[in-house]
């Protein structure tokens, strides 16, 4: 090519491409999502002593009674701030050994576990990696066409629409059979939708189950993995994790025909999102501190995380103001389910599995906490009526005497 025809054309090629990266770098940028601020890491608070306190007077008695009948076996924490308010066990760990429970016995949550799910989701928002408005198909392959209207934000809610577990025909096999997040999710895409995503609202462990998968998906890292790194360490939290056979989760027990039984088979791994953690008391008090004050994500995802996200025509629930549905949280006014009853905000969650039966809730508005972990799955009202003394007597309310029938 002559000179005089246009300049040197290494010159032409190099302008060329030069342009054509700082273009596409502009794309990229007007593109990319910005992710929220992330909270500060900041040194951990010292822990309290491990130690029996028994600073609230009424619980104490109602305690020592139904702890020393049966009526309820497990152990209780209330907290004002960091400060512990009352913290006792009760019963036994494991009946056949002659073991009693510790201040430090690990628990099985059950569904206490999708806060953890839910607070991990968010945290990835935060940093950028997912949106809880990505569509699923983006994390999962192959995908059902039914799922094309499925957001993250519809598994979080549990108004995805996906049939449930336990919704399933053969409940009963899948129940006792372990699973692999990977079987667990081909499984669910074998089912139709129940409803259109968002239009209702239905309790859903499978939806949490594809979370689990998707954070995996997201980060590369199995579950427990992630929630260690990015969690359990950071917090201190050296008595929580993922069960298995070597957990040393205190034995469940059920009320069955044949009297006290034990519950040995938990099979957590066809709920390893949804519901497979254990935990401690004083482990379960700072989540509870990191996650309300503001240590573990953005001010916009925990905002995200306590909002209702119920369908605005969502009835409400036996008669009383129904619950709103958060990210693996609810938040309604439990005092109402008591008498005499008090009308305090709480956000909460229960959890029952497999010999095991729990409630942990938090007051915002005077920072108290309650957490209730009972190793007996049918001690469903006395952990309710506990956690719901415990509130009370924390922020001045008159002391409830029963359930609210």
């Amino acid at each position: 090519m002559p000179r005089h025809s246009g300049g040197h054309p290494r010159l032409a090629m190099a302008v060329l491409a030069m342009l054509f990266i700082l273009a596409a770098g502009l794309v990229a940028w007007a593109t990319v999502r910005p992710a929220p601020d992330a909270p500060t890491p900041e040194p951990l608070p010292p822990r309290p002593p491990l130690v029996v306190v028994q600073d609230l007077p009424q619980l104490t008695a109602q305690l020592e009674r139904w702890g020393g009948s049966g009526a309820f076996t497990g152990g209780v924490l209330v907290a004002r701030g960091d400060q512990v308010l009352f913290r006792q066990v009760y019963g036994s760990a494991d009946r056949s050994l002659g073991k009693p429970l510790a201040l430090d016995s690990r628990f099985r949550l059950a569904s206490v576990s999708k806060q953890f799910t839910a607070a991990a989701i968010l945290r990835l928002q935060d940093d950028g990696v997912l949106s809880v408005d990505d569509p699923l198909c983006r994390w999962i392959d192959p995908c059902p066409p039914a799922w094309a209207p499925i957001r993250l934000h519809h598994l979080l809610s549990h108004t995805s629409g996906v049939p449930d577990l336990m919704a399933r025909p053969g409940w009963g096999v899948r129940r006792v059979t372990p699973a692999t997040p990977e079987q667990l999710t081909e499984e669910s895409a074998q089912y139709g939708l129940q409803f259109l995503p968002g239009t209702k609202v239905r309790y859903n462990n499978a939806a949490y189950n594809l979370l689990g998968h998707v954070i995996q998906k997201a980060t590369g890292l199995p579950l427990p993995d992630y929630l260690r790194d990015a969690f359990f360490l950071p917090l201190g939290m050296a008595d929580t994790g993922f069960e298995d056979d070597m957990s040393d989760v205190v034995m469940g027990y059920a009320n069955l025909a044949g009297g006290l039984t034990p519950q040995p088979d938990h099979n957590v791994s066809i709920i390893f999102g949804a519901g497979a953690l254990y935990s401690t008391l004083d482990d379960l008090l700072v989540w509870q501190r990191a996650l309300h004050g503001g240590r573990l994500l953005s001010p916009e995802s925990y905002a995200a995380m306590i909002a209702d996200h119920a369908p605005a025509d969502t009835p409400d629930e036996r008669g009383r103001p129904r619950r709103d549905w958060g990210y693996g949280l609810f938040s309604n006014t439990l005092g109402r389910r008591v008498r005499p009853d008090f009308l305090d905000r709480q956000i909460y969650h229960t959890g029952s599995w497999s010999g095991f039966r729990n409630l942990v809730t938090h007051q915002p508005d005077a920072d108290v906490t309650v957490i209730v972990l009972s190793n007996n799955y049918h001690q469903r009202d006395a952990v309710f009526l506990l956690s719901q003394q415990a509130m009370a007597e924390a922020l001045g309310r008159a002391f409830p005497a029963e359930m609210a029938r």
